[in-house]
């Protein structure tokens, strides 16, 4: 398990940084958090990255910077979902990223994270009881087997835009987002997306100490058959 002391610091700045208000105690959730993917990679493989303050990074850093764009999100799409829980639903979620992340960042979103693999899915669960997060689930399901509703779809670096909106389709809500975590800016993938497809922002993230590109590619259907 790792030392909370070397990343409690480097995780403040990283969030203040990319201008996130976080109380202690989710402060403390996300370390909390780090020290489970640390402890279970060392059994079942969930990242390769296995350096803590690698995984502060690339992974915990990497997921928060998701994390100003999707509250604001939420909050331009609030006035039609007035007293509604929304939810979202991360596709081949793995380690729990970002999904768990957003799960104690937005503790009024309903965050399932959905795997092929049993083990990916049974950490989310251990995740979520330890954290105390009601708000997070894990599903050991293939995304297309899922009808949802979900108002938002996200995924990180899981597999092309044209499969991740096929496969994801049926889990999304009528007038639902999907985001969709990559690297540098995927412009071959939004070429090939079907005509059903409306990609209306590409984003582009700074990951505190990560010298990468990165960005979210917000996408909703236009109403027309996807395939």
């Amino acid at each position: 398990m790792p030392d909370a002391g070397p990343l409690a610091a480097p995780l403040r700045h990283g969030a203040a940084a990319l201008g996130l208000r976080l109380s202690d105690a989710q402060h403390a959730q996300l370390l909390e958090f780090l020290a489970l993917l640390q402890k279970w990679n060392k059994v079942y493989n969930l990242t390769a990255v296995r350096d803590p303050q690698e995984m502060l990074t690339h992974h915990l850093l990497d997921s928060l910077a998701a994390v100003a764009p999707l509250r604001r999100h939420l909050a331009e799409q609030g006035a039609a979902h007035t007293g509604a829980v929304r939810r979202l639903l991360d596709v081949g979620s793995g380690g729990g990223l970002p999904g768990v992340v957003f799960a104690i960042c937005c503790p009024d979103l309903d965050v399932s994270c959905v795997d092929t693999v049993a083990k990916k899915a049974a950490f989310i669960q251990q995740s979520a009881a330890s954290l105390r997060l009601r708000n997070l689930h894990g599903i050991h399901a293939r995304v297309e087997s899922l009808a949802g509703p979900f108002d938002v779809v996200s995924c990180r670096a899981f597999a092309s835009l044209p499969d991740f909106v096929a496969w994801s389709q049926s889990a999304l809500a009528e007038g639902g987002t999907w985001l969709a975590m990559k690297g540098r800016h995927p412009a071959d993938e939004i070429a090939a997306l079907p005509p059903g497809v409306d990609v209306f922002h590409v984003e582009p993230l700074a990951v505190p100490g990560l010298d990468a590109e990165r960005c979210i590619v917000w996408m909703r259907p236009r109403g027309e058959p996807l395939a």
